[in-house]
Protein backbone atom coordinates (compact mmCIF):
# COMPACT_ATOMS: atom_id res chain seq x y z
CA UNK A 1 0.00 0.00 0.00
CA UNK A 2 2.90 2.42 0.93
CA UNK A 3 4.41 1.75 -2.90
CA UNK A 4 1.47 2.15 -4.29
CA UNK A 5 0.99 5.72 -2.37
CA UNK A 6 4.81 6.28 -3.41
CA UNK A 7 4.06 5.85 -7.33
CA UNK A 8 1.05 7.95 -7.67
CA UNK A 9 3.06 10.93 -5.72
CA UNK A 10 5.71 9.93 -8.54
CA UNK A 11 3.51 10.15 -11.01
CA UNK A 12 1.51 13.07 -10.31
CA UNK A 13 5.17 14.86 -9.27
CA UNK A 14 6.26 14.05 -12.95
CA UNK A 15 2.56 14.77 -14.66
CA UNK A 16 3.25 18.78 -12.97
CA UNK A 17 6.58 18.82 -14.04
CA UNK A 18 6.14 18.25 -17.83
CA UNK A 19 3.48 19.94 -17.63
CA UNK A 20 4.95 23.61 -16.82
CA UNK A 21 7.68 22.58 -19.35
CA UNK A 22 5.46 22.04 -21.60
CA UNK A 23 3.74 25.49 -21.67
CA UNK A 24 6.67 27.55 -20.80
CA UNK A 25 8.34 26.74 -24.32
CA UNK A 26 4.68 26.70 -26.29
CA UNK A 27 4.47 30.31 -24.22
CA UNK A 28 7.76 31.55 -25.85
CA UNK A 29 7.57 29.62 -28.87
CA UNK A 30 4.07 31.53 -29.60
CA UNK A 31 5.40 35.39 -28.78
CA UNK A 32 8.58 34.24 -31.30
CA UNK A 33 11.17 34.26 -28.35
CA UNK A 34 14.49 33.02 -29.44
CA UNK A 35 17.17 31.78 -27.24
CA UNK A 36 20.33 33.90 -28.50
CA UNK A 37 22.42 32.95 -26.11
CA UNK A 38 22.62 36.43 -24.73
CA UNK A 39 21.43 36.78 -21.04
CA UNK A 40 21.94 40.65 -20.82
CA UNK A 41 19.01 42.98 -19.10
CA UNK A 42 16.98 44.36 -21.85
CA UNK A 43 17.55 48.83 -22.63
CA UNK A 44 14.10 50.84 -21.95
CA UNK A 45 13.18 50.63 -25.74
CA UNK A 46 13.49 46.83 -25.99
CA UNK A 47 11.62 46.11 -22.57
CA UNK A 48 8.28 48.42 -23.91
CA UNK A 49 8.24 46.44 -27.34
CA UNK A 50 8.94 42.76 -24.85
CA UNK A 51 5.25 40.71 -24.33
CA UNK A 52 6.61 38.92 -21.53
CA UNK A 53 4.46 39.59 -18.53
CA UNK A 54 1.35 40.77 -20.55
CA UNK A 55 -1.94 38.27 -20.99
CA UNK A 56 -1.89 36.47 -24.27
CA UNK A 57 -5.73 38.59 -24.57
CA UNK A 58 -3.99 41.37 -24.19
CA UNK A 59 -1.37 41.07 -26.62
CA UNK A 60 -3.95 40.36 -29.55
CA UNK A 61 -4.41 42.93 -31.95
CA UNK A 62 -8.24 44.36 -31.68
CA UNK A 63 -10.90 43.65 -34.69
CA UNK A 64 -13.05 45.94 -35.91
CA UNK A 65 -16.48 44.80 -35.37
CA UNK A 66 -18.74 46.12 -37.66
CA UNK A 67 -22.58 46.66 -36.07
CA UNK A 68 -25.51 46.58 -38.57
CA UNK A 69 -26.99 50.04 -37.25
CA UNK A 70 -23.72 51.23 -38.90
CA UNK A 71 -23.75 48.70 -41.70
CA UNK A 72 -26.96 47.57 -42.81
CA UNK A 73 -25.40 45.35 -45.47
CA UNK A 74 -23.72 43.09 -42.63
CA UNK A 75 -27.13 41.21 -42.18
CA UNK A 76 -27.65 40.39 -45.57
CA UNK A 77 -24.13 38.60 -45.74
CA UNK A 78 -24.54 35.15 -45.75
CA UNK A 79 -24.19 33.47 -42.68
CA UNK A 80 -25.72 36.04 -40.83
CA UNK A 81 -28.46 35.14 -38.34
CA UNK A 82 -30.98 37.26 -40.50
CA UNK A 83 -31.92 40.33 -42.85
CA UNK A 84 -33.05 42.24 -40.29
CA UNK A 85 -30.92 44.90 -37.44
CA UNK A 86 -33.05 45.44 -34.09
CA UNK A 87 -30.47 47.09 -31.37
CA UNK A 88 -27.18 46.51 -33.19
CA UNK A 89 -28.16 42.87 -34.12
CA UNK A 90 -29.08 40.76 -36.90
CA UNK A 91 -32.11 38.88 -36.49
CA UNK A 92 -34.92 37.45 -38.77
CA UNK A 93 -38.06 39.63 -37.61
CA UNK A 94 -40.10 36.33 -39.00
CA UNK A 95 -38.78 33.85 -36.45
CA UNK A 96 -36.89 35.22 -33.21
CA UNK A 97 -39.10 35.10 -30.62
CA UNK A 98 -37.47 39.09 -29.01
CA UNK A 99 -38.43 40.47 -32.20
CA UNK A 100 -41.23 38.93 -33.83
CA UNK A 101 -42.76 40.69 -36.57
CA UNK A 102 -40.64 44.07 -35.64
CA UNK A 103 -37.94 44.69 -33.72
CA UNK A 104 -38.78 44.55 -29.60
CA UNK A 105 -42.02 42.80 -30.04
CA UNK A 106 -41.25 39.61 -27.17
CA UNK A 107 -43.46 36.55 -27.60
CA UNK A 108 -44.80 34.88 -24.38
CA UNK A 109 -42.61 32.00 -22.90
CA UNK A 110 -45.20 29.59 -24.13
CA UNK A 111 -44.83 30.99 -27.76
CA UNK A 112 -42.88 30.91 -30.92
CA UNK A 113 -42.59 33.18 -33.63
CA UNK A 114 -43.80 31.88 -36.98
CA UNK A 115 -43.80 34.20 -39.94
CA UNK A 116 -43.90 37.34 -37.74
CA UNK A 117 -46.39 36.29 -35.31
CA UNK A 118 -46.30 35.17 -31.86
CA UNK A 119 -48.21 31.57 -31.99
CA UNK A 120 -48.80 28.62 -29.21
CA UNK A 121 -47.63 25.70 -30.88
CA UNK A 122 -49.52 23.62 -28.47
CA UNK A 123 -52.97 24.78 -29.45
CA UNK A 124 -52.86 26.53 -32.97
CA UNK A 125 -54.05 24.48 -36.04
CA UNK A 126 -51.68 26.42 -38.58
CA UNK A 127 -48.92 25.79 -36.52
CA UNK A 128 -49.14 22.76 -33.94
CA UNK A 129 -46.23 21.34 -32.60
CA UNK A 130 -43.76 24.02 -34.61
CA UNK A 131 -44.07 26.30 -37.67
CA UNK A 132 -46.50 25.42 -40.26
CA UNK A 133 -47.36 22.37 -39.39
CA UNK A 134 -51.24 22.27 -40.24
CA UNK A 135 -53.66 20.01 -39.20
CA UNK A 136 -55.97 18.31 -41.33
CA UNK A 137 -59.70 19.91 -41.51
CA UNK A 138 -62.16 18.56 -38.65
CA UNK A 139 -58.97 17.79 -36.66
CA UNK A 140 -57.63 19.94 -33.62
CA UNK A 141 -54.62 20.78 -32.06
CA UNK A 142 -54.04 19.38 -28.42
CA UNK A 143 -50.42 19.35 -26.66
CA UNK A 144 -48.62 20.06 -30.05
CA UNK A 145 -49.75 17.36 -31.67
CA UNK A 146 -53.12 16.80 -34.40
CA UNK A 147 -55.75 14.55 -33.59
CA UNK A 148 -54.38 14.14 -29.97
CA UNK A 149 -57.13 12.33 -28.63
Amino acid sequence: MKSLRIFLMLAMFMALAISTICETQLDEEELGFEDDGNDLPLSESEQSTSLRGTSRFLAQKTRVVMTCNKYPRVCRASGSPGPDCCKKKCVNVLTDRLNCGMCGKKCKYSEICCKGECVNPSSNKKHCGGCNNKCGTGNSCAYGICSYA
